[in-house]
């Protein structure tokens, strides 16, 4: 007689992480999906704003001078993609593939947004 094999977890033992139900990942998905569009939607109009505010008259012969830019404006900038990313992986990890999809876009768009932002900042 062959002795069980010590491969296979007990019948009683609970299951490993199982995946959230389709219905809460489209759910999900979408949440991230309006608050992702509000916040790249403030952006750009944060961005129209302080671009036409800074921008210099054509008629004017003074040369632009470069300014200081805060630590905290660089963080700002630059952390709303890489919270996003961390989202993304985050919800690849727990099987979400919707909402992973979602934050994926919004990561490509936000680091869009922070290379403009970027530009802006330093010209």
């Amino acid at each position: 007689m062959a002795s069980p094999s010590t491969d296979d977890p007990p019948s009683d033992a609970p299951p490993g992480r199982e995946r959230p139900s389709r219905l809460i990942d489209i759910a999900v998905g979408l949440l991230f999906l309006v608050a992702d569009a509000v916040i790249v939607a403030a952006a750009a109009l944060l961005f129209f704003m302080v671009g036409m505010g800074s921008a210099q008259s054509p008629y004017s012969a003074q040369p632009a001078h470069s300014r200081d830019v805060p630590v905290l404006t660089w963080l700002v900038v630059w952390g709303v993609p890489a919270v996003a990313a961390t989202s993304a992986v985050v919800h690849t990890r727990l099987r979400m593939p919707v909402t992973a999809v979602v934050q994926s876009l919004f990561t490509l768009v936000g680091t869009l947004l922070a290379v403009v932002w970027t530009r802006m900042l330093l010209s």
